[in-house]
């Protein structure tokens, strides 16, 4: 039994998050290099098929339905990361794209306002108005990384799909991430199989197999070992002994880090437009996530 500690996050609870997020982070610029060599339906095909076995061996399967389990992870292999991985290959750059595709946070809200009937605050509503600013200075052409509308418009599809996949998990009540991550991982393999012989080729998928390069042989390895079983497993830990609201806020790091990594390693270059758009994506994120709490707060403070 996991043993909840309400007091401040510890030492190791602050390193554990941080790790996860430059985990996360970094995960755009491993994938961007691994689709160098790879088709990236097919990369997704084996990552899912990887995190399904042999780890569903050892965990538990969640009490969801089997529908339940399918629909999400379609949600997510399919719809989420087959539009962000094909991005990806297509030429999005990884930095732009770990920050719009933060914008998964307005569409989650806006859509569990609707099915689940939540209601959306005035600060939330600002945040939108902002990041959608951000977006539109990035779509409208100019962006020195290389970013174009139809790789937004791929991005922000993902983060549609995703946002889609959270409003079914709030369904799903006591279900834990790695687990729900591991056995919805069991259903993408074929479809994103099938897809990637159909829209990628199957010279392209035998030219990988037949050419193994450490590009997209490591980049699968760090998808699946660190980004997916080691990432999800550290951060439902930590959940469970600190509680969601002092180690969710760090998942907003991994934007941060994703536009650094593509910066180091990558050397992809942003110009004014770039970053202020990227910065007023961040700021709308950051209203939407804290401003009702600071709304709160205040007049909670003033009614004393």
């Amino acid at each position: 039994m996991n043993a909840r500690n309400d007091g401040r996050l510890s030492a190791t609870g602050l390193l554990g998050a941080l790790l996860v997020a430059t985990v996360w982070g970094f995960n755009f610029t491993i994938v961007k290099i691994g689709l160098a060599d790879i088709p990236p339906l097919f990369l997704l095909s084996l990552r899912f098929a990887l995190s399904a076995f042999p780890a569903m061996l050892f965990i538990r399967r969640p009490k969801a339905p089997l529908a339940a389990l399918a629909a999400y992870g379609l949600l997510l292999g399919v719809g989420q990361f087959g539009f962000l991985f094909t991005a990806l290959k297509l030429g999005a750059p990884a930095g732009l794209s770990s920050v719009i595709l933060q914008s998964q946070a307005f569409f989650t809200a806006l859509l569990a306002a609707v099915f689940l009937k939540e209601r959306i605050r005035i600060t939330s509503v600002a945040g939108m108005a902002v990041a959608a600013t951000g977006l539109a200075i990035v779509a409208g052409g100019g962006s020195l990384a290389g970013m174009t509308l139809p790789l937004v418009g791929m991005i922000l599809a993902a983060a549609f799909f995703w946002s889609c996949a959270n409003v079914l998990v709030r369904r799903l009540p006591g279900t834990g991430g790695l687990e729900l991550m591991v056995w919805s991982s069991v259903f993408p393999p074929i479809p994103l199989l099938a897809l990637s012989l159909w829209l990628e080729g199957p010279e392209s998928i035998r030219s990988a197999l037949s050419h193994p390069t450490f590009a997209w042989l490591g980049s699968l390895v760090y998808i699946v070992a660190g980004a997916s079983l080691i990432g999800y497993g550290i951060w439902n830990h930590l959940i469970l002994r600190h509680g969601a609201g002092k180690i969710a806020p760090f998942s907003l790091l991994v934007p941060v880090v994703g536009v650094s990594a593509a910066a180091l390693v990558l050397g992809e270059r942003f110009g004014a437009r770039d970053a202020a758009a990227a910065a007023l994506v961040l700021v709308g994120l950051l209203m939407h996530v804290y401003g009702g709490r600071a709304i709160d707060a205040f007049r909670t403070k003033r009614a004393r």
